[in-house]
């Protein structure tokens, strides 16, 4: 189940319990949609905002809350997908993967393209969910910087 780590009026922020990205190589989160819209199109402006900001701080959030606890985290990749639900009856539903690439990650490589086979496939079987200190650390960092200067005008 889904740990929820943060939220505004129009999106919550998510812990996958079964992540595509391990901890230790960096971790992974999910900016979901409380709106119920295939993709970004269907967003009113203020929305989009409020889509864009979160993903910013989220993705700030991640490396800055990471580093925190020894992992050092040197890009963020932003992802929206949706693949896997175009079949699905209710469609896909507009979410973006925020993933950390720490530098010394060894199966989701530093500098290489994400790999995000099937779940059938095993390949994610290991892989950690950020756990509950790495959620303080993060949730910190988000906190801090949506009462920053960079953050707070939106």
């Amino acid at each position: 189940m889904y740990q929820e780590l943060f939220e505004t009026d129009n999106f919550v922020v998510l812990v996958p319990p079964r992540p595509f990205v391990d901890r230790l190589e960096g971790g992974h989160l999910r900016i979901q949609s409380k709106l119920h819209v295939s993709d970004r199109t269907k967003l009113t402006r203020e929305q989009a905002i409020e889509y864009m900001k979160v993903s910013m701080v989220v993705g700030e959030a991640l490396k800055a809350g990471l580093a925190t606890r020894g992992i050092d985290v040197g890009i963020i990749n932003y992802q929206e997908m949706g693949n896997w639900s175009v079949f699905k009856p209710e469609g896909p539903i507009m979410h973006m993967h925020v993933f950390g690439r720490a530098k010394t990650a060894t199966i989701q490589k530093y500098g290489e393209a994400v790999q995000l086979p099937q779940r059938s496939t095993g390949f994610y079987n290991t892989f950690m969910p950020l756990d509950r200190d790495d959620m303080v650390a993060i949730r910190k960092s988000i906190d801090d910087l949506m009462s920053s200067d960079k953050y707070k005008r939106f």
